[in-house]
């Protein structure tokens, strides 16, 4: 007679196979166990040839027979199942590696957001999780959910995986940030305190800015652009009291830097929870004119604005004392001047400062104006 300490199998078979085995130990058929445990021999013989699965009461049954515990029979059971989901999930993947060639996976991996894995199959895997998501299928109706809300251009379309993968980071990161309940007063003094923060270097600004706004119920991430997104911020609601804005650095100078998290900041304070929005190069509608309206009014006021044009176009070291006297960067102010037309965008591009991820990078090539 089987011992119950002989057989822990630690691979997975079906549990027919292993109850056939007891019952030929025992000299048992299966009309025998049929007999002893009240299941009909139908049963029997389905639950040997994988047809019916071991319930919990049939389990309870075994043990009383054959004297392995009721939760031996469960197990394997479990296992079984389990290994055929995963077979069956196995199949899906590999139909779903297209969708695995639209993601910058190399970059996605090379930022340390997902493991690298040999196998196809599971890096897709990986990618899932990432997402956390079950399959490619959730991802498509996530995104063509959210899509309506999106304020994209033609170039998100399209590669809306790449897109995708840059908004998840952002959430992931925002999860981090413990916010106080959003409070648009608050918020709306904090940006005062952020147009001083202008003027400082990224490891000052980066964890003064994230703390402000995070007083106020705003989550602000920082999240490297990836290759086929062109994206440089988004704003979008995690709850009904927490906001995140998500900047990318996308053109590593501190005037778009800052310009892209004012309007993002508009988008907060004019804009309604359920919107999203994503900055990139497509043409801009209303809320985005009013969000851009917003920012270049909180960092150069309209009448400091006038005045600084006063008497004609100014120069460099004008624009430095103007920058000064109202606490910004001056880069800010070149910017500014650039896209009004007021300088050629050669000119000036010596006050701003240049912004890098990790490395140190180059000096900034400077024209002479």
């Amino acid at each position: 007679m089987i011992s119950i300490t002989e057989f822990e199998p630690d691979y997975v078979v079906p549990p027919g196979e292993i109850l056939m085995e007891y019952l030929d130990s025992l000299g048992m058929t299966q009309r025998d166990l049929a007999a002893r445990t009240g299941l009909t021999a139908k049963t029997v013989n389905e639950i040997v040839q994988g047809k019916a699965p071991i319930t919990a009461e049939t389990a309870l049954k075994l043990e009383r027979v054959l004297g392995r515990p009721a939760h031996f029979w469960q197990n394997l059971e479990s296992l079984y199942q389990a290994a055929r989901v995963r077979e069956q999930e196995q199949a899906h993947l590999v139909s779903d590696l297209d969708w695995l060639k639209r993601l910058p996976v190399a970059a996605i991996t090379k930022l340390g957001w997902v493991s690298t894995a040999a196998d196809p199959c599971a890096q897709l895997d990986l990618m899932l999780r990432f997402f956390g998501i079950n399959s490619v299928t959730q991802w498509a109706v996530l995104w063509d959910d959210q899509a309506v809300a999106y304020r994209r251009s033609l170039h998100f379309e399209t590669h809306p995986e790449a897109v995708s993968a840059w908004l998840r980071r952002g959430e992931i990161e925002a999860h981090g940030i413990a916010c106080a309940p959003f409070d648009r007063s608050r918020f709306r003094a904090v940006l005062d305190e952020a147009r001083v923060l202008t003027r400082e270097p990224p490891e000052v600004f980066q964890h003064k800015l994230i703390a402000l706004c995070a007083s106020a119920g705003v989550a602000v991430v920082f999240v490297p652009e990836l290759p086929k997104t062109g994206v440089s911020g988004a704003t979008r609601w995690l709850t009904p009291d927490k906001a995140l804005i998500q900047l990318s650095l996308r053109y590593q100078s501190d005037d778009h830097l800052w310009f892209t998290f004012f309007h993002e900041a508009g988008h907060v304070l004019l804009h309604g929870k359920r919107a999203v929005f994503i900055e990139g190069d497509g043409a801009a509608d209303e809320k985005e004119r009013e969000a851009n309206r917003f920012a270049a009014d909180l960092l150069i006021p309209p009448a400091a604005w006038r005045s600084l044009l006063a008497a004609g176009r100014p120069n460099l070291t004008q624009v430095q004392a103007f920058a000064r006297t109202i606490g910004i960067a001056p880069g800010i102010v070149v910017g500014r001047l650039q896209k009004e037309g007021v300088f050629e965008y050669k000119i000036g591009n010596r006050l701003k400062r240049r912004l890098c991820w990790v490395t140190p990078c180059p000096e900034s090539v400077e024209s002479a104006g």
